[in-house]
């Protein structure tokens, strides 16, 4: 079933429509991390094939005691982010869990997850990737769909400033899914 799903036009069109979105907006003035040399130079993002196996299910555990994290940002300020609650799940045979944060200005209906793994300095950007979890208030569980793992934008410009996942997000396998590295970033 999950099989049909992946192949179907509803999962695998969307996904690349997505990443030719990205790519679109990254080549114009508005929303791109470049500037103006970098837009010119600037072709496609590039990714690892979609995969379903890193299109998980997990357990959401809402914390009993939500408090405000001060998460580390690139330029050594902070950024105020509420700990809501943990994603458990299995990937590569282990069982993980990741935090989940909400945004304290972001979007109500989603949550943001910073995590860093295996590939990161090798295969994608050192400091991390992202994913943004739509979620209802009440959801028992979420999908983390790694094939849709993005960089932030101080993967390509040095002079934005961007979250530092935090030491509780790191996972121990490698994720080989969503964004890789972009080979002209600083």
């Amino acid at each position: 079933m999950q099989d049909a799903l992946f192949n179907d036009d509803n999962y695998i069109q969307p996904l690349l429509k997505e990443r030719e979105e990205k790519d679109l907006s990254f080549r114009s003035r508005a929303n791109s991390p470049f500037d103006d040399a970098g837009r010119r130079a600037f072709k496609n993002l590039v990714y690892y094939e979609p995969n379903l196996d890193y299109r998980v299910n997990a357990s959401v555990e809402k914390l009993a005691q939500q408090d405000t994290l001060l998460m580390p940002l690139t330029n050594g300020s902070y950024e105020p982010y509420l700990r809501y609650g943990t994603a458990s799940f299995e990937l590569e045979g282990e069982q993980l869990k990741l935090m989940l944060y909400k945004k304290l200005t972001g979007e109500k209906d989603q949550l943001f997850v910073p995590f860093t793994d295996k590939t990161n300095g090798f295969e994608t950007y050192g400091g991390g990737r992202f994913l943004d979890v739509p979620f209802e208030e009440g959801d028992k569980k979420v999908v983390l769909d790694f094939n849709r793992a993005y960089s932030p934008f101080c993967a390509y410009n040095p002079d934005y400033v961007c979250p530092v996942p935090p030491k509780n997000n790191r996972l121990s396998i490698a994720i080989p899914a969503g964004e890789k590295n972009y080979e002209g970033a600083h």
